[in-house]
């Protein structure tokens, strides 16, 4: 538990917010554009000047988006990533589905749920969470005709980034199409050569409950709404696409000053006994998961919660159920360690002196534990 110093102190800083990868702080640039799309509040499907109004205003922020990240191809406006990763589950022209077990959550769920017509095979990855290739040949050698395969450009949990250049050029060899969820690392680093991708606004800046689905050929789907060139059903937000659009429009280069702060951050929780997640693995700056030995980590959660600190245990998604991360466990975790690691993640505000007060707090807990 917190002394009583330490619990005053607490109480009387300002919250440190280290919970990025959950959902990051709505841009000033973000939050203006949205106020100003309040103005377009006709409907963009309403033939009237009112509605031609809103539909100019909904095209230039599709335009925006588009260019920001170097997208040639279609961009379906979402509700957020979940909606558009079902959309390309279930009205791509696909049989089957190749899986990475390390996928979100929103995909596992759609594939436990899959109509009997369609075959889904699931792949291995090594210890530090990368796809094991040879599992994915395989699938592909074995699977439909015809399959979507599946992979995450970066992990929500561990901050692991997959070779999509491989994933792709295999996929592709074999005629397959790829999805590539994109929700952690879009705006961060270079789109891959994916057939679609997920991008979420709230991840990077812009408002919740809007997103895209980034498709490289429209006749790659089966029509499924009347909006949005009938790919999905109802009426377009207008204002947070221009939120999401101003977000991306602001510069990146804060990603360097993350990967200084997570290695002066690494270094700290090895010295106390503690353990990176996927430590050999290439990743994401802005992204780690770390193990305390001894110490679950609903309780490290609570007594960080208590200091001021947000931190979180596995995806968003999960995070407020007791189970054993299924990223862990496909990594080779047991149901113990696997429940002592917390993920830690950064974003334009996050400060030296953040990682700071969390190092001077994960040493206090690991030397209780020692002691």
């Amino acid at each position: 538990m917190l002394s009583p110093p330490d619990l005053i102190r607490s109480m009387a800083e300002p919250r440190i917010y280290l919970d990025h990868a959950a959902t990051t702080p709505v841009l000033p640039e973000a939050r203006a554009a949205m106020m100003a799309g309040i103005e377009f509040w006709a409907n963009p499907s309403s033939p009237h000047a009112d509605g031609r109004a809103a539909r100019a205003a909904l095209e230039d922020a599709r335009r925006q988006i588009a260019g920001a990240l170097d997208w040639d191809g279609e961009v379906i406006l979402t509700s957020g990533a979940s909606e558009a990763i079902a959309l390309a589950m279930l009205s791509s022209k696909t049989d089957g589905w190749i899986i990475s077990p390390t996928e979100h959550d929103a995909v596992q769920r759609i594939a436990e749920r899959a109509p009997d017509a369609r075959s889904v095979l699931r792949l291995a990855v090594d210890l530090d969470g990368q796809l094991v290739m040879a599992s994915l040949q395989r699938a592909l050698d074995t699977g439909s005709k015809r399959p979507l395969v599946i992979v995450q450009s970066v992990n929500s949990e561990t901050g692991v980034q997959q070779d999509i250049v491989a994933v792709t050029a295999l996929a592709h060899e074999a005629k397959a199409l790829v999805l590539c969820d994109c929700s952690q690392s879009a705006g961060k680093i270079p789109l891959p050569n994916a057939d679609f991708i997920v991008v979420s606004a709230h991840k990077l800046g812009g408002p919740p409950g809007i997103g895209a689905l980034l498709v490289r050929d429209p006749g790659a789907l089966n029509p499924s709404g009347g909006q949005e060139k009938g790919y999905r059903s109802g009426t377009e937000n207008v204002p947070a696409a221009l939120g999401f659009a101003a977000a991306l429009s602001v510069s990146r280069n804060w990603i360097d000053r993350a990967a200084d702060l997570r290695h002066q951050l690494e270094s700290a929780i090895r010295g106390a006994g503690g353990e990176v997640v996927a430590h050999g693995a290439p990743r994401l700056p802005t992204i780690g998961s770390y193990r305390m030995p001894g110490v679950q980590a609903n309780a490290q959660l609570i007594q960080f919660d208590l200091a001021g600190v947000s931190v979180s245990a596995g995806s968003a998604c999960s995070s407020g159920t007791l189970k054993t991360s299924a990223v862990l466990t496909a990594m080779g975790w047991d149901e113990k360690a696997a429940g002592e690691v917390v993920r830690v993640s950064f974003g334009p505000s996050t400060t030296r002196a953040h990682v700071y007060r969390f190092i001077e707090l994960w040493r206090a807990m690991a030397e209780r534990v020692r002691s």
